[in-house]
């Protein structure tokens, strides 16, 4: 946290769970703990990269405003995953009736004799989280009960809607139709997925119950067989 005279600024490191073909997004937090109103703007050695929502903006006296940072899908990873880009974050005493309209980048401009604070915050490239490990064969957990497939397949079903749900958040910002069209359409697969499952349950109960039958047949033309047999060998004896 950077306790500046305009703006406290938290982080002063944007750390980003870098994963190549993702969107990713951190916050930042300004806090106005002064009497004043304070203009800010952000600006970025990558603009092309990096999406500000707000980049400018007034924050009132005794409260605080969020800044997110969105990092585009990038296709590659940086070497050694270091990235060297940077953000600058200006902050200006405003007259009380300044509105969001009323900001000038000459406001931001030492020259015009105004006094800008300026904090350079730095971006850090961290690894995702991984999944958990498998469980070894054998062990005790294995003779716990285990969900079925069909709940597994839901569950993971419900997860990957849940997921893009976030996902689709995030991309509703810049695109609120592509968000609204890639939920329905995962709900959709997510609803198929569903009876396309319960249709297959169905179909192996009847299986099931096609080869009860059989094993019933089978029985009984064992003991008919076994019963002939008897009749035969006693007809025999009496012979």
């Amino acid at each position: 946290m950077s306790t500046g005279e305009l703006l406290e600024i938290d982080p002063l490191e944007l750390k980003f769970p870098f994963e190549l073909k993702k969107q990713i997004s951190c916050s930042i937090q300004l806090t106005n703990k002064s009497d004043n109103h304070i203009a800010f703007k952000v600006k970025t050695t990558s603009p092309k990269k990096y999406c500000v929502r707000p980049n400018a903006g007034i924050v009132q006296p005794r409260s605080t405003c969020d800044v997110i940072v969105t990092m585009q899908a990038q296709k590659e990873a940086p070497p050694d995953m270091q990235c060297k880009d940077k953000f600058l974050l200006q902050s200006v005493v405003v007259n009380q009736g300044a509105a969001l309209k009323d900001i000038t980048q000459e406001m931001f401009s030492k020259d015009s004799g105004n006094v800008v604070e300026e904090v350079k915050l730095k971006v850090v490239y961290v690894s995702p989280p991984q999944p958990p490990s498998p469980v070894p064969e054998g062990s005790e957990d294995d003779a716990s009960p285990r969900p079925s497939v069909s709940e597994n397949e839901n569950s993971n079903a419900s997860e990957l809607l849940a997921a893009t749900k976030a996902y689709a958040e995030d991309v509703q910002k810049d695109n609120p139709s592509e968000a609204l069209a890639l939920l329905s359409k995962l709900t959709d697969e997510k609803n198929a997925a569903i009876q396309q499952n319960n249709k297959l349950r169905q179909e192996l109960e009847t299986v099931r119950r096609e080869v009860s039958k059989q094993q019933g047949r089978f029985s009984f033309m064992f003991v008919l067989i076994i019963a002939l047999l008897g009749i035969f060998l006693g007809y025999m004896f009496k012979k």
